[in-house]
């Protein structure tokens, strides 16, 4: 299934995309569940399962504007330097352990929408990832039973502002208001069995900038998530990104950096493709 957030006509909701149309959840158990999250916290993945099957679409693709697969997300994890080819782009050694940092919701922007690069910086980077959704909570996860834990897929530009990444600091780097974007839905895993066996693309202004099989990860999504849940209790909802492949715009000469007007496109198959032009922030 396609899940999906969306607004329609000032009213905001979430349902599942199926090939004759939209299914409107939020429509038939936003009293009990008003979100997505609230469905995947309360482990309902069956309720929604059945609801679709017996409801038919109310709405076309076209007829909704598409928001983040969950706008209300509480906690965004971030994987740095996880592909072998992006690691030695950046003339940097495999790394032991998996390096982690935090985004903000705030820092993203739903497919369709706008990015922005910020007024204090120009060095505007992309990063095309696979990310992950946990849907059951789990502390000291082990690796093969991991994916038994992800509820599903979607994908992520995680935008970064190089200068301020690398001269203040990478949380900063990475959290400027909307310089991200995450979606257009997240596909549950029933779809992707091996997240191993994906292909990731990004092209800015229809050229090809990032191309890598997922099996270029140095560490893959059973070891991150597994990872994870040694520090804290992985939560459903919690959202992982796996890490960017090579090809990002600070590694190149001269560097490519965003600008206004660009169009980015991250497409990963099984997923689809997450769509965003830049603007300059106002």
């Amino acid at each position: 299934m396609k899940c999906l957030s969306f607004s329609m006509n000032g009213r905001t909701s979430y349902g599942v995309l199926l090939d004759t149309g939209l299914v409107d959840l939020g429509h038939v158990l936003g009293d009990r569940y008003p979100s997505l999250l609230d469905v995947i916290e309360a482990g309902q993945w069956s309720l929604m399962e059945q609801t679709v099957q017996r409801t038919e679409p109310q709405h076309s693709l076209s007829q909704v504007v598409l928001q983040l697969p969950m706008p209300n997300v509480k906690r965004i994890f971030c994987v740095g330097r996880n592909y072998k080819g992006h690691v030695a782009e950046v003339g940097a050694q495999l790394p032991e352990h998996p390096s982690l940092f935090l985004r903000t919701a705030q820092s993203l922007a739903p497919t369709d929408q706008p990015i922005v690069r910020p007024r204090v910086s120009t060095s505007y980077d992309f990063e095309g990832e696979l990310t992950l959704v946990i849907g059951k909570a789990g502390r000291h996860i082990p690796k093969e039973k991991a994916l038994e834990h992800v509820f599903g897929y979607t994908i992520m530009n995680d935008g970064s502002v190089r200068d301020y990444q690398s001269k203040h600091s990478l949380a900063v780097g990475k959290n400027f208001e909307r310089a991200g974007s995450m979606g257009p839905w997240i596909v549950t895993s029933d779809e992707i069995r091996d997240p191993s066996k994906l292909m990731l693309s990004t092209h800015l202004n229809g050229q090809q900038v990032q191309h890598s099989p997922t099996d270029d990860l140095i560490f893959d999504v059973p070891t991150i998530i597994a990872y994870i849940s040694q520090f804290t209790t992985l939560q459903p909802g919690d959202v992982i990104a796996t890490g960017t492949p090579d090809g990002v715009g600070f590694t190149r000469t001269p560097p490519l950096w965003l600008k206004p007007n660009d169009l980015l496109e991250v497409t990963i198959s099984g997923i689809g493709t997450l769509t965003n032009q830049v603007i300059d922030e106002p």
